[in-house]
């Protein structure tokens, strides 16, 4: 249903109709992965889209498959969540290939959802193939509407029926499904551009560790399909979370696996999007499979996190399954030797499936979100840079003569000096800058201006 008076537009039907193409036609850009095989798309995709500067929420979906196996089952129920919070409904249908079984379970379906509901005859790419789509009125869902989502072919005449079903703005109500909100910046979210934007926190690991069950528990709600097939996650899905220290939005992305084992293009461009999810976060959960240890791969995600500047937690997930105390100390061992390349960063130690220890993660969240977005004083930063110089004054007369913190996310710090510094120096006043104002694992950035004369 309408949240903050803007309608909410769902696209469903069953595998491989062109649902996310038609998706992606109506934002404008390519924000859902398309692929030429069914099962691409699992999770709901929400994001903001207008048409004739009328604003309204558009929904991609799974393939709703009735009777099919447990993840189809699953992707099903995010379907269903869809159908249920959604205003207009697009019923997409192929018109290349006529009405099947399936799309006559779905259509029966949604005449009990009580939606209003259009049907999308798409694959309608000449005027032969416009005139077959009537056999769709037998759905019993009225008048299909002809069109190309690939070519754009008569996608507006579909958006100007799609505003006429619109509710009055008046009559918006809130969403009945029991989200907690979808995506930054989209208007179902409870958050508007012109307050600060809430940190955003991406869940990052490999394939099948668990991060769409800690998302979940997290949200607080089945937002994403959780099985135990590697490589479920397809898109980055953003969920804004109101918590008693404010708004969190979590990114569950893409298990991310080496380049070199990406076997089709719908993974490379699930990977893509984890990267960019990464390079958008101001936290990131790395995830790790505590019965298999820190790999390769953990590895070199936490240097593409550090190399993105933002603090990393490292999340030790299926902790419960490690019962022996030697073990479980080898394992925390092993993790601070092959990741003590991102310093003191925070170990959570917790059981995502059943919920232990995950109560933990809150408090060290907030701190090193605090920490990320904190600004210190001139003065204060002034007086570490000469207690530190007098300390251990710089090799050949190099000085800082003033320093700054010119921002934050993270914190930046300028320090203005009579010439260059070495490396070994810099790195020596970076980590009296983190014990003197407690920044702990969050990175610091310091830049170093040379002034002349």
């Amino acid at each position: 249903m309408s949240v903050d008076g803007l309608p909410v537009v769902a696209v469903v039907g069953r595998p491989n109709v062109g649902k996310s193409t038609l998706f992606n036609r109506i934002v404008g850009e390519q924000s859902a992965i398309v692929e030429d095989h069914p099962g691409v798309t699992r999770d709901r995709n929400a994001v903001p889209a207008e048409w004739l500067g009328v604003p309204f929420t558009i929904v991609d979906t799974g393939g709703w498959m009735p009777g099919g196996s447990d993840l189809e089952a699953k992707v099903s129920r995010q379907v269903e969540a869809a159908v249920r919070s959604a205003d207009v409904v697009l019923f997409v249908v192929d018109a290349a290939i006529g009405m099947t079984d399936d799309d006559a379970a779905i259509a029966d379906w949604l005449r009990r959802s009580g939606r209003d509901v259009l049907v999308v005859a798409n694959k309608s790419d000449n005027d032969r193939r416009e005139d077959e789509r009537w056999e769709f009125l037998s759905l019993g869902l009225g008048e299909p509407y002809p069109i190309s989502a690939l070519h754009g072919r008569r996608a507006g005449d579909l958006l100007d029926v799609v505003l006429e079903r619109f509710p009055p703005a008046d009559e918006a109500t809130a969403s009945d499904d029991g989200d907690v909100a979808a995506r930054t910046g989209d208007p179902d979210v409870p958050w508007t551009p012109d307050e600060p934007r809430p940190p955003r926190v991406a869940i990052i690991g490999r394939p099948n560790v668990g991060k769409s069950t800690l998302f979940n528990r997290l949200v607080g709600a089945d937002r994403s399909v959780v099985h135990d097939l590697p490589g479920t996650t397809r898109d980055a899905i953003d969920t804004l979370v109101e918590t008693q220290d404010g708004p969190i939005v979590y990114v569950d992305t893409a298990g991310m696996r080496r380049r070199s084992r990406i076997d089709d293009a719908a993974e490379y461009y699930s990977l893509v999007r984890a990267l960019r999810a990464i390079d958008d976060a101001d936290i990131a959960l790395l995830v790790i499979d505590a019965v298999e240890g820190v790999t390769g791969q953990d590895q070199r995600l936490a240097e593409r996190i550090d190399a993105a500047g933002c603090p990393i937690l490292v999340v030790f997930n299926k902790w419960e399954l490690i019962t022996d105390a030697e073990d479980r100390t080898i394992r925390l061992a092993e993790l601070a030797r092959k990741l003590a390349f991102i310093g003191e960063a925070p170990v959570l130690k917790i059981s995502a499936l059943t919920g232990k220890g995950v109560h933990h993660l809150r408090p060290v969240l907030q701190d090193a979100i605090t920490q990320y977005h904190r600004r210190v004083p001139t003065r204060d930063v002034n007086r570490v840079i000469i207690d530190a110089q007098q300390r251990h004054p710089a090799p050949g007369g190099a000085k800082v003569l003033f320093a700054v913190q010119g921002a934050s996310d993270p914190p930046t710090f300028t320090l203005f000096t009579n010439r260059e510094l070495p490396n070994t120096y810099v790195r020596y006043l970076e980590r009296s800058i983190r014990e003197a104002f407690g920044f702990g694992s969050t990175p610091l950035k310091l830049r170093v201006r040379r002034r002349s004369g």
